[in-house]
């Protein structure tokens, strides 16, 4: 009869010990809960009834149209802009450098990638910009004044411009977020920006009688 090697010896040891091993039970340790996953759009649901039966769906409307009339009636003021005190002017080139080509609707290629547009080329500047802060009537009267029968547009830094538009039967714009004043680099107000050749003319000149209401 063969004998087995030592360390056969001891792993066929091993395996009878585990095969005749019986299985236990350790209990429960800790609470167990069932998992239960919401419905989120009937939480939403019962939300909005709640809300709609309550009045507060219709109270917030009411909110929310006070506010936007408040806003297009008297939007927030460009921050930052100061009275003019001095005389300022400097030139300012609208070229742009075309990052990607231009085609037309048949996919012809109108403008390449690189190019150099000046857009006063074909898309002439009609009239002065003219910027101004509405609620100073000093401004206002200085700007009517002086561009009241010309096609300059007066775009507003502050102000009511609805509120304008009624009073002095003209048309106002609002610089909404300070756009255009930031790209023109205009600091201070009243600000005209003019066509002068292939290139835009840029004034801060306070009038005689402009003031801080």
């Amino acid at each position: 009869m063969r004998r087995l090697s030592y360390p056969l010896c001891v792993t066929a040891m091993a395996l009878l010990v585990t095969t005749g091993a019986e299985a236990r039970d350790y209990g429960q340790h800790g609470a167990v809960w069932p998992v239960i996953e919401p419905d989120l759009l009937q939480q939403i649901k019962a939300r909005l009834t709640y809300l709609e039966a309550s009045g507060e769906t219709a109270r917030l409307n009411d909110e929310l149209k006070r506010r936007t009339i408040a806003r297009v009636n008297r939007p927030a003021p460009v921050a930052g802009l100061t009275l003019a005190a001095t005389l300022r002017r400097w030139s300012f080139d609208p070229t742009i450098t075309v990052d990607a080509d231009i085609t037309d609707d048949k996919g012809r290629t109108i403008i390449t990638r690189g190019t150099r547009v000046n857009p006063l080329d074909t898309v002439p500047l009609r009239g002065p910009l003219v910027f101004l802060d509405g609620d100073d009537r000093a401004q206002v009267d200085w700007a009517m004044a002086r561009f009241g029968a010309t096609q300059a547009k007066f775009i507003l830094v502050g102000g009511a411009p609805l509120e304008l538009m009624k009073a002095r039967q003209r048309r106002f714009y609002f610089d909404q977020g300070g756009k255009l004043t930031q790209h023109f680099s205009i600091r201070a107000v009243p600000a005209v920006v003019e066509q002068q050749g292939r290139a835009l003319l840029v004034t801060e000149q306070p009038p005689r009688t402009a003031r801080r209401s």
